[in-house]
């Protein structure tokens, strides 16, 4: 066994690199011999099956909040009325002018 003690810093770096390398081998060459093996199983069951790889992780789909609030001028500034109120809406309030006002 290695003493990584007296390893330099660079020297430990290749190691872990070439670890990391031979680990994603030896996974990549797990995941063909499972896919093959569901693939002879289900042959053997007169069944297809089609396996698609992907290396991406699905999207996070979060849902949209509707506007709720309206800039009476600028119809392009909009709150949903979640998160920090905006500069423009607070402006409002400020002068004295109800939230209710401005919504949708």
């Amino acid at each position: 066994m290695t003493d990584y003690q007296s390893l330099s810093e660079s020297e430990l770096q290749a190691i872990i690199d070439n670890a990391e390398k031979a680990l994603k081998i030896i996974q990549a060459n797990k995941r063909k011999d499972v896919i093959a093996q569901i693939k002879d199983l289900a042959a053997s069951i007169d069944v297809a099956v089609d396996i698609y790889e992907t290396d991406k992780k699905p999207a996070r789909k979060g849902s949209k909040v509707a506007v709720k609030y309206r800039h009476p001028n600028d119809p392009e500034k909009t709150w949903t009325g979640r998160g920090v109120m905006p500069t423009w809406l607070q402006t409002f309030m400020n002068e004295g002018r109800d939230r209710s006002e401005f919504e949708i």
